[in-house]
């Protein structure tokens, strides 16, 4: 059996690295998903052809390129807590504030600089199986989590790009102290999450917001602990093998905060 690593690193690369031009990649494949191939956002607000809001000036970023064809396939953004001010919301708490349940135990104690949202999670249309899946960012409709079918570039999407942003959010909590993060994802996106053993808490129930979407929250440890499990070959793509974030049994003595 080939290797996850080795066949998903011959076709992509995921870059994390604070550099303007991994921002600016970010931006501009935002604005073709939101924009143009989705009406999520007013294309007239952005002259400059990338999407933008608030939360990008405390926000950090990851692309997942396509080596051979040169292009960005993919992106996806953390939203950090304001270091001046912590108690500044996050999306979920200003888009889905109506919904939330932030009263639950496993709310106790955590610290909110330890804290980021995923966020701005989208593939490009260009990776998608067929036009019809414009509708869903993430390029999972609900009649295709099992698609494994080759696309134009000669290479699985599904799963491979989801899981490259995973290798990105990943390695961005990890340099930026994250241990726990919130979510408001696609339902579809959920389910095909979960199949990795990827799984996250709902807070909440089913936003209409960019489509049916649940908020949702995880600890990175358990969340990671659950591919562990489940599927590990997906941890060891996901963690690089524990160099990024430590195993299960390491990841206990890990401090929170």
């Amino acid at each position: 059996m080939t290797d996850l690593r080795i066949l998903f690193n011959s076709y992509f690369d995921v870059i994390t690295d604070d550099e303007p031009y991994v921002l600016d990649e970010a931006l501009r494949l935002r604005y073709r998903v939101y924009c143009i191939d989705n009406d999520f956002e007013d294309p007239s607000r952005f002259n400059d052809g990338k999407e933008s809001d608030e939360y990008d000036c405390r926000s950090v970023h990851g692309i997942v390129s396509h080596l051979s064809a040169g292009i960005t396939a993919a992106t996806v953004r953390l939203v950090l807590a304001d270091t001046d001010n912590p108690d500044l919301p996050f999306p979920i708490e200003e888009n889905c504030r109506d919904t939330l349940n932030l009263n639950a135990p496993y709310f106790k104690g955590i610290p909110r600089c330890s804290i980021a949202e995923i966020s701005r999670f989208a593939v490009s249309r260009d990776f998608k199986r067929r036009l019809g899946e414009a509708g869903h960012i993430a390029g999972v409709g609900p009649d295709n989590e099992k698609y494994v079918k080759k696309d134009p570039y000669g290479k699985r999407l599904i799963p491979h790009l989801i899981l490259g942003l995973f290798v990105a959010i990943v390695k961005l909590s990890a340099e930026h102290h994250v241990t726990h993060w919130y979510a408001v994802m696609d339902v579809s996106l959920l389910r095909l999450l979960s199949r990795f053993g990827i799984n996250f808490i709902p807070i909440g129930e089913p936003v209409d917001y960019h489509g049916l979407r649940q908020p949702c929250f995880g600890a990175v440890d358990d969340v990671l602990a659950g591919i562990w499990g489940k599927r590990h070959d997906i941890w060891q793509l996901i963690t690089a093998d524990g160099s990024v974030w430590p195993a299960p049994q390491k990841a206990k003595s890990r401090s929170v905060g």
